[in-house]
C-alpha cells in the first residue's frame, strides 16, 4: 500500500510539472502561443521574450514553485519513505519538460509533448529536498547570467551547483546520499532539453541577454565594427 502511494506521490508530481504556466501567462497577456515563439519552450527565458520581463519573472516563481511542491505533496503523503521525496520532483521536471497538456501531432504523423528545459522545477526540487540551497544557487545563478548573459549556460551551472551543494550536505549529515543522485538525475535531464542550446553554444550563435556583462561587450563590440 505505501509503494502505491508512493507511486501517486510521483504521478502528482508529473502532473504538477505538466502545468504550462508559461503558456497560460503569455496566451493571457498577448494573446500568442507560446510555442510558435523563438525557442518554442515554456520557461521563463521564453515567455521573456514574448511577453516581458515581468511575465518571465513570474513563469520561473511558478515554474519554481511546482518542483519545491511536488516534494511537500510527497512528504506529506508517505514521510517514510524518503525515495519518493526524489522521485516527485525529478517526476515534476519530466512533466515540466514533456507536458501532457500540451500534445501535438508533428509533420512526421508521431505525437509530440512540449514544455519547457527544466531548470526552474529543478531548481525547485532542490530547495524542497533541502531549503538552505536557495541562497546557494540563487547566488550562482545570478553570477553566471549577469557576467555571461547566457541562460542555457545559467541553467546548467544552477545543476552543478545543486549537485556539488548536496554532496557537500550529505558529508555534513544535513542529506541523505539519495539527494545527490536527484541533482545528477536533474542535470542530465537538463543537459538532454538543451541539446539545441549546446550546439549553439560550440558555434557560437546561442543568444546573450543584453543587460549581461557579456551582452554589453558584444554590443561595444559591434558597434566599434560599424564605425
Amino acid at each position: 500500500m505505501q509503494i502505491l502511494i508512493g507511486i501517486g506521490a510521483v504521478i502528482i508530481g508529473y502532473i504538477l510539472g505538466s502545468i504550462p504556466f508559461g503558456m497560460l501567462i503569455v496566451k493571457i497577456k498577448t494573446g500568442k502561443d507560446i510555442r510558435q515563439v523563438e525557442s518554442g519552450r515554456t520557461g521563463g527565458t521564453n515567455v521573456a521574450r514574448a511577453a516581458g520581463f515581468y511575465a518571465g519573472l513570474l513563469t520561473a516563481i511558478l515554474d519554481i514553485t511546482k518542483g519545491a511542491v511536488s516534494v511537500w505533496i510527497a512528504e506529506a503523503l508517505i514521510p517514510q519513505f524518503h525515495v519518493f521525496h526524489v522521485l516527485a520532483p525529478l517526476a515534476a521536471i519530466l512533466g515540466h519538460n514533456y507536458s501532457i497538456f500540451l500534445i501535438d501531432r508533428g509533420a512526421d504523423g508521431k505525437l509530440h509533448l512540449h514544455g519547457g528545459a527544466g531548470g526552474a522545477p529543478a531548481l525547485g526540487g532542490a530547495v524542497g529536498l533541502w531549503p538552505g540551497i536557495l541562497p546557494i544557487v540563487a547566488t550562482v545563478g545570478a553570477l553566471i547570467w549577469l557576467t555571461l548573459g547566457i541562460a542555457s549556460l545559467t541553467t546548467m551551472g544552477i545543476g552543478l551547483a545543486v549537485i556539488i551543494s548536496f554532496a557537500f550536505g550529505v558529508s555534513k549529515g544535513y542529506l541523505e546520499p539519495i539527494d545527490v543522485w536527484y541533482g545528477i538525475i536533474a542535470e542530465l535531464f537538463l543537459v538532454w532539453a538543451l541539446r539545441p542550446n549546446i550546439k549553439k553554444l560550440f558555434a557560437g550563435k546561442e543568444r546573450v541577454v543584453k543587460y549581461s556583462l557579456n551582452g554589453w561587450l558584444r554590443a561595444r563590440k559591434e558597434a566599434a565594427s560599424h564605425k
